[in-house]
């Protein structure tokens, strides 16, 4: 075997190993039927989640949340959810019934563009799950206030859309966007009236003391990544940094972290399916 293969079959195996263990955001396209079993799970967790935020907002006025699912094993990263979304209360929904409603967007299938999604709960979680549980955090309610109008224009939503998708996007660069970093920039945008670009986004986020985690990926791996995937790139990241395998990137868990500690949202809740859909209980506090 020449030296030319053995660099293919490492590149190769190198580009797996980052696909199957950073897929931090993003929508998992892996041909898959999904049983009868995981979807009735799926359904069960939309039901009791959407059970369990109503009970919140009739308790606490919670009506805007951000929430995560876990749709791939990123333990070894010391994380637990790989994708976010903003969750609001449509009063107007289904007849004035009402629903819950989750903004976010999602890479399109491997490739290097993305798109926003506005779906109900049983479509949130019906993209293939690690865990079946939910993270939540609910906004504090001036903030709540502020954003939840804002969640219903499609066209305000879209203002500080970057289609360019990469996974594992710089959070202080504008070349790229992921999943997660568009939740919080556009977080960004509903609550302050002076945010009026990606640029002025960020700056916010740091003045609100956001701070991104840092991944530790190897050189072989990344030259992997990027040889053999389109939605992962690292040109965006300090050279210095890279070259260190110090890869910072907005994650779910430093969202939640930061929520709380920024003081804009309650302490981060994990949200299970309960025994009976309709049966009130407290979410579980997660500690981080």
């Amino acid at each position: 075997m020449n030296s030319t293969t053995l660099l293919r079959r490492a590149l190769a195996v190198a580009a797996a190993a980052l696909i199957a263990c950073t897929a931090l955001a993003g929508q998992n396209c892996e041909p898959r039927r999904p049983t009868l079993d995981s979807m009735r799970r799926d359904l069960a967790l939309a039901a009791s989640v959407a059970q369990q935020l109503d009970d919140m907002a009739q308790r606490d006025g919670s009506r805007v949340l951000l929430i995560a699912r876990a749709g791939q094993d990123l333990s070894r990263y010391g994380l637990r959810y790989s994708h976010l979304g903003i969750a609001y209360r449509d009063d107007a929904a289904l007849n004035g019934r009402g629903a819950w409603r989750v903004a976010h967007k999602l890479n399109q299938c491997g490739s290097d563009r993305s798109t926003l999604y506005r779906q109900g709960l049983a479509e949130f979680f019906s993209d293939g799950l690690y865990l079946h549980e939910a993270g939540a955090v609910a906004l504090k309610p001036e903030l709540a206030a502020r954003v939840i109008d804002g969640l219903k224009d499609d066209s305000l939503l879209a203002t500080l859309h970057e289609p360019h998708y990469n996974m594992l996007a710089y959070p202080w660069s504008g070349t790229y966007q992921q999943s997660n970093q568009w939740a919080i920039e556009t977080l960004a945008l509903l609550a302050d009236p002076g945010v009026v670009s990606r640029s002025t986004a960020r700056d916010w986020l740091r003045r609100q003391d956001y701070r991104p985690t840092t991944l530790r990926i190897d050189a072989m791996t990344r030259l992997g990544a990027r040889v053999g995937t389109a939605h992962i790139a690292f040109d965006d990241h300090p050279f210095n940094r890279r070259m260190a395998g110090q890869i910072d990137t907005v994650t779910v868990d430093s969202v939640f972290a930061w929520m709380e500690r920024a003081g804009l949202g309650s302490a981060p809740l994990r949200l299970r399916t309960l025994p009976e859909v309709n049966r009130p209980s407290r979410p579980v506090p997660v500690l981080l």
